[in-house]
């Protein structure tokens, strides 16, 4: 299994994913600022970068003063800036998705997550499949499908669709590796180096459509709004975030980590609705079924034979 923290208790490491997912979703409407402004002071894949970088300057220094010197200078920061390359391709592959489809569609394939997690987990840990983890699955999945909201528009299956998973999968095996591929590191030390790897990578990504003739930033409409809407998504969204998010899989595993990730669609439904928004009693049952799935594949529900 991906875990490697199995003293943490299941309560504690639970709590810990579900703080990752909420910190997540409440960046989301910082997002939004920044996507739907007119003009848009950002490009989505400088964006994309810019948080990257903006998450790396508030992780190093923080890792620095934790856990000295000693420890960066030992650190196999070629492995990290691999597993970090990882983790900015799977936001490309995102933003290319999302050129492609709807946000709709998105969160129905990030709800194949943990599907994708326990198959990585049974072809190379040798984990074996039980009919509670089955369970959980099933009703992680479809409580996730059912939280993502609207399907008035359609779902709209197709070459968006398939770059959106090729993203899902990518970021699943680059938390996996985070964990598992950087060992004698701390979750704080492997999260900020692979975070300062994917904030390089990231950053060619952006100069790279820069030479290619893509739009570039406007200035003129990044003020103290859009700057604070970029803090919150780079360090809540990102780098608090994935740091939470790589301690809950070293203690819970990638599989069980990733059953969470189902809830964030109700948790950004919530954030929307103390900013005015409506309520839906389908993503609630939804994000009900999610949680009933979370309990169930790590055995905190147990299924009774008759």
């Amino acid at each position: 299994m991906t875990a490697l923290s199995p003293a943490r208790s299941p309560l504690s490491a639970n709590l810990i994913c579900m703080a990752s997912m909420l910190i997540w979703a409440a960046a989301l409407p910082a997002a939004e600022i920044l996507i739907r402004a007119d003009p848009v002071p950002l490009p989505p894949l400088l964006l994309n970068a810019a948080r990257m970088v903006m998450a790396a300057v508030f992780l190093l220094p923080v890792w620095w003063l934790v856990e000295g010197t000693d420890t960066l200078r030992r650190a196999n920061w070629l492995r990290g800036m691999m597993v970090g390359a990882l983790l900015a391709l799977g936001a490309l592959l995102l933003v290319l998705g999302q050129t492609r489809t709807s946000a709709v569609m998105i969160a129905v394939v990030s709800s194949a997550m943990p599907l994708i997690g326990i198959l990585l987990e049974i072809f190379l840990d040798g984990r074996k499949l039980t009919g509670a983890i089955v369970i959980g699955l099933l009703l992680s999945i479809l409580g996730g499908i059912l939280a993502a909201g609207n399907f008035d528009g359609g779902l709209g299956f197709g070459i968006g669709a398939l770059i959106c998973l090729g993203s899902v999968i990518t970021f699943t095996l680059a938390s996996r590796w985070t964990v598992t591929a950087l060992p004698g590191l701390s979750p704080l030390g492997s999260t900020s180096l692979t975070i300062c790897g994917a904030a390089i990578t990231g950053t060619a990504f952006a100069l790279l459509s820069l030479a290619l003739g893509f739009p570039g930033p406007n200035l003129a409409a990044f003020g103290l709004t859009e700057f604070s809407a970029l803090a919150v998504f780079g360090i809540g969204g990102l780098a608090i975030s994935q740091l939470l998010w790589i301690i809950a899989v070293g203690s819970l595993g990638i599989a069980m980590s990733a059953l969470h990730i189902n809830l964030t669609p109700f948790y950004v439904m919530v954030f929307m609705l103390a900013l005015g928004g409506g309520w839906s009693w389908v993503q609630a049952l939804g994000a009900a079924l999610v949680a009933i799935g979370v309990l169930v594949a790590q055995g905190l529900i147990p299924l009774t034979r008759r």
